[in-house]
Parts: structure tokens; C-alpha cells; sequence
């Protein structure tokens, strides 16, 4: 059991490693373009969210804080 254990920590540590790993310069202009952005559209992001509360009547589950009653 403790073999098992020791062995999953590696393979774990090993693949956090590897994310660790340096960028070349000719890469950062392939990772700098907008398709690499978590969120490549923010403006329509922002539109959606406004349209959801405004439906809903409410504000919750994303990042703007307040309630229901429209006080933030």
C-alpha cells in the first residue's frame, strides 16, 4: 500500500514539473495571441453575464459581488 502511494507522488510530482518547464522566445508569440486567452472574448463574455442577471433577477456564481436587490 505504502508502495502505491510513494508511486502515485511521483508520477504526480513528475507532471507538476513539467508544467514548469521555460517558454522559448520564439514560443511566446504563438502563446501571446487572443485563441490562447482563458477568456479570448471578454466584451460578449460580459454582455452574456449582464444578459443572465438581468433575467434572473439576481447576481450570483460570477465574479461581480452584491445581491438580488441590485445594491452592490
Amino acid at each position: 500500500m505504502a508502495i502505491r502511494v510513494l508511486k502515485l507522488f511521483l508520477v504526480v510530482s513528475v507532471i507538476s514539473c513539467l508544467g514548469c518547464s521555460p517558454v522559448a522566445p520564439w514560443q511566446r508569440g504563438n502563446l501571446a495571441k487572443a485563441e490562447m486567452a482563458i477568456n479570448p472574448n471578454p466584451n460578449v463574455t460580459h454582455i452574456r453575464e449582464h444578459v443572465y442577471t438581468s433575467r434572473e433577477a439576481s447576481q450570483g456564481g460570477g465574479f461581480s459581488a452584491g445581491g438580488g436587490c441590485g445594491c452592490n
